[in-house]
């Protein structure tokens, strides 16, 4: 008699348990973007000063050495390559502007 309600009681609280979980709604699935701003961001705020801050102790060390010429030269290299990333970075926004402009 004791099984009985046992056997009951379990079965009872399993039935409880899958209705409770087949109730429940699912997460919904997370976007599968990349945040591009968020990459930029932290290129901008944790890559760059760091490069910078190697260039920039590379270009001092130089020129405690008298080595001006190549200072001068590779401090334009160095303008140049942030032109060029500006640049790119202006075409990047300019074009998903463009995209926003066309198709919708």
């Amino acid at each position: 008699m004791i099984a009985i309600e046992l056997m009951e009681a379990t079965s009872s609280g399993v039935t409880h348990a899958l209705h409770t979980l087949a109730s429940t709604p699912l997460a919904e699935p997370a976007p599968k973007g990349i945040d591009t701003n968020g990459v930029v961001t932290f290129f901008a705020s944790k890559i760059a000063p760091i490069l910078l801050a190697v260039l920039g102790v590379i270009f001092i060390g130089r020129a405690s050495r008298g080595e001006i010429s190549k200072v001068l030269t590779s401090s334009a290299i160095a303008i140049v390559g942030l032109a060029f990333i500006a640049g790119a970075a202006t075409l990047f926004f300019v074009g998903d502007y463009l995209i926003e402009l066309i198709f919708e």
